[in-house]
């Protein structure tokens, strides 16, 4: 049987794409607001 196509430690997900992490960086902010534009349920992870 082959693996499945989604491979990473949640360290890293965190790490990269987390909340604390996006408020860091201006780019980051610009995401967050974004997605709060569009009513998204999850803003980050």
């Amino acid at each position: 049987m082959s693996k499945g196509t989604l491979r990473g430690s949640n360290r890293k997900k965190v790490r990269k794409s987390g909340f604390r992490s996006r408020i860091r960086t201006v780019s980051g902010k610009r995401i967050l607001n974004r997605r709060r534009k569009k009513n998204r349920n999850k803003i980050s992870i």
